[in-house]
């Protein structure tokens, strides 16, 4: 399992023209993606690296001050580029196995008692952000 984390003054996911989730604050916008061999486990383990993840100013986490997470579903962070000019996506998990696990990474998160904004999976979303740093991280769980 694979997110790109962003340290956002303000973030908000757009799918039909209606905002779908959105934050005013500091707090984190969470780019997700799923492989085919990522599990339950997995999404706990990412939920809580995010939740606790020191990054917000202060060296603080969400968990530390109560800031949200949008946690958006992104087959393409498993694209693979390195031949040609046409990325492949064989190593993105298709969307019944990937779908449940981007919502066990949310359930987790307010299960630990995160404030957490979803997009909408598999819908044709518009990502806005303010990215506050800029921080920008990887993480592979």
């Amino acid at each position: 399992m694979r997110a790109v984390v962003q340290r956002v003054s303000s973030a908000s996911v757009v799918v039909d023209g209606a905002t779908v989730a959105e934050i005013n604050e500091t707090g984190l916008l969470a780019l997700v993606g799923v492989t085919h061999t990522d599990t339950r486990e997995q999404a706990a383990k990412l939920a809580g690296k995010l939740w606790n993840l020191r990054i917000l100013p202060g060296e603080k986490s969400c968990s530390d001050v109560g800031a949200p997470i949008i946690v958006v579903s992104q087959f393409t962070l498993y694209g693979d580029a390195r031949k040609g000019r046409r990325p492949t996506w064989q190593a993105a998990a298709p969307g019944p196995v990937a779908e449940p696990l981007v919502n066990a990474v949310v359930e987790e998160l307010r299960a630990l008692g995160a404030q957490v904004g979803t997009g909408v999976f598999g819908a044709d979303m518009k990502v806005h952000l303010v990215n506050d740093g800029p921080v920008t991280l990887i993480l592979d769980v």
